[in-house]
């Protein structure tokens, strides 16, 4: 019997040319100045950037199938701009349009409506969310929190990632026909998105409401297109701690560099070499951990495993290293000035997000025979 096929974890020459292609447009177009400046106003996300990242370079299709309108890559390819936005922390809404929406509605079929949302989606020209907290984990049962009545949704949604910008929702919900997946404008009147206070000022949450709204009903699986959907996002975000991961090294052994105490750099004291190090080693076993999560997507055993190690590893890994980032930077990286916060902040907002680590933990030790 012939075994898994082996999983590549080395980045293609393709995915090396996207990355070049993107670090570029955020190196200059999501600066840390202007992102901190962005997030002391109301409107936290960087719209413009977003249409160029999705119109111009085609980030928001890159795995819906050419069939469909998109750019026929896979998710390794979306991992790569995951990490690039990691690495940058820009205020665009790429987990929750280009991932968690777009790959819900690949799980549907593919009607006319459902190809439409996906042109629009994959354009840039129409920003989604998939209407499930940020903090729903994947496998867990299908949220009954709004209630259908043919096509009309009454209910309430709280948390949901990217809401905001969103001008469609890809709501859940059941009703007499069962669990289904609705797509919602959100400009209708009885759609009311609410603001919450959130840790991640780059990624802010909302609450939703809906009051006898009108929606298009997604043909199709509803069960099985949301927990691909969560699944997916799940092992891709990971691909995001990585990029965190890497800025807050990078940054901070620079910064080490420059930084003199008793006529010597700070980074020549040995008790600091040794964090680093330690710090650049669970950051290379993370990466690897991401790729194979971003090689095999999808709600197979397989695809869950990979999925859940590099949550639950990554998730802690990029966590230590923004804190050893403000840390290392003494007294500088306690201010607001310095970005260190805000990839600190996101690092934690994405620990916590589609599945704590000791959640993730607690999926994986069936699948890999392990005592729960």
């Amino acid at each position: 019997m012939e075994g898994p096929a082996a999983v590549n974890l080395l980045y293609s020459d393709v995915e090396d040319q996207l990355r070049a292609s993107v670090r570029d447009l955020l190196a200059d177009r999501a600066r840390p100045d202007a992102i901190l400046a962005r997030c002391e106003t109301d409107k936290p996300y960087d719209l413009d950037l977003w249409r160029t990242l999705t119109g111009e370079l085609g980030a928001g299709a890159l795995h819906v199938p050419e069939e469909l309108g998109g750019q026929g890559a896979s998710t390794r390819e979306v991992a790569v701009v995951m990490e690039e936005l990691g690495r940058s922390v820009a205020p665009v809404p790429f987990l929750g349009s280009a991932v968690l929406a777009t790959t819900a509605l690949l799980g549907c079929e593919p009607t006319d409506a459902v190809r439409e949302l996906l042109d629009e989606l994959g354009s840039g020209r129409v920003v989604g969310a998939l209407a499930v907290s940020l903090g729903a984990t994947p496998g867990s049962s299908f949220p009954s929190t709004v209630e259908a009545d043919g096509d009309t949704l009454r209910g309430r949604v709280r948390s949901i990632g990217d809401a905001l910008p969103a001008d469609v929702l890809i709501v859940p919900a059941v009703g007499a026909a069962g669990p289904r997946l609705h797509a919602v404008p959100v400009g209708q009147d009885g759609v009311s998105v609410t603001p919450v206070v959130s840790l991640d000022l780059t990624r802010p949450v909302a609450d939703v409401s809906f009051d006898a709204v009108s929606s298009t009903v997604l043909p199709g699986t509803a069960e099985s297109a949301l927990d691909g959907a969560l699944w997916t996002a799940a092992g891709l975000l990971a691909s995001e701690q990585v990029g965190i991961a890497e800025w807050c090294l990078t940054t901070t052994v620079a910064y080490l560099k420059e930084r003199h105490q008793f006529g010597r750099p700070v980074g020549s004291f040995q008790a600091l070499k040794h964090r680093l190090a330690d710090l650049w080693q669970e950051i290379a076993l993370a990466r690897a951990a991401a790729r194979a999560a971003a090689d095999t997507p999808g709600t197979s055993d397989e695809a869950r495993l990979a999925a859940s190690i590099a949550n639950s590893l990554c998730s802690n890994v990029a966590v230590h290293a923004a804190e050893e980032c403000v840390q290392l930077h003494g007294g500088i990286g306690m201010t607001w000035e310095h970005p260190a916060h805000l990839y600190l902040k996101r690092a934690k907002a994405d620990q916590l997000a589609l599945g704590t680590p000791g959640r993730h933990r607690r999926l994986l030790a069936p699948l890999a025979n392990l005592p729960a």
